[in-house]
């Protein structure tokens, strides 16, 4: 069973990055990364601040829930193709070792199309919900109301960044698909 981000979960190694896009991707991948954790940490001390001040200070803060989740689910959906670039999502791994090798590097394929399908449906109706909420002015229900075109952005951007992941990796294993077969 594997733990990390490890190449365990696939049975081979996460090629390095091969051509022009996947290398820029690579960079907007690390790029993102660190604005992610820097979003996680951010969380970290909003959430802290808001039990500090309304524990001891009796102050209502009605805006840092709110902020807590637009940086946690951004920095989750922006470093979704980071992660998918390491193969560190979650996976089955019990039928990798029981399938021969070509078996399962065309079950990968498969579900590597399928997970594009679904992640590419995912962005195209992100970007919509990005665009209505832009056009019709959207913003949260709280207090604080924040314009909703801020999270729409951040899910739109990283399922599309995921999206283009995927494809990559899915014309990386058809190349070798076809350079063994």
């Amino acid at each position: 069973m594997a733990h990390g981000l490890d190449e365990v979960g696939t049975g081979q190694a996460v090629a390095p990055p091969a051509g022009a896009a996947d290398r820029i991707l690579a960079l907007v991948n690390n790029v993102v990364v660190k604005a992610s954790s820097a979003a996680l940490v951010a969380a970290g001390f909003v959430l802290t601040y808001s039990v500090i001040v309304r524990y001891f200070l009796k102050i209502s803060t009605d805006w840092q829930d709110e902020m807590s989740v637009f940086l946690i689910v951004g920095a989750v959906f922006m470093s979704s193709a980071a992660v998918q670039s390491l193969r560190g999502h979650v996976a089955i791994e019990t039928i990798v070792g029981f399938l021969p090798a070509r078996v399962n590097r065309a079950r990968q394929i498969l579900v590597d199309v399928g997970s594009l399908a679904f992640c590419a449906f995912f962005a195209w109706k992100s970007w919509t919900l990005l665009h209505e909420a832009w056009v019709e002015d959207y913003h949260s229900g709280s207090t604080w109301g924040p314009p909703l075109w801020i999270p729409y952005s951040l899910m739109s951007i990283g399922m599309t960044l995921l999206s283009i992941q995927i494809l990559l990796q899915v014309m990386g294993e058809v190349r070798r698909w076809s350079r063994a077969g």
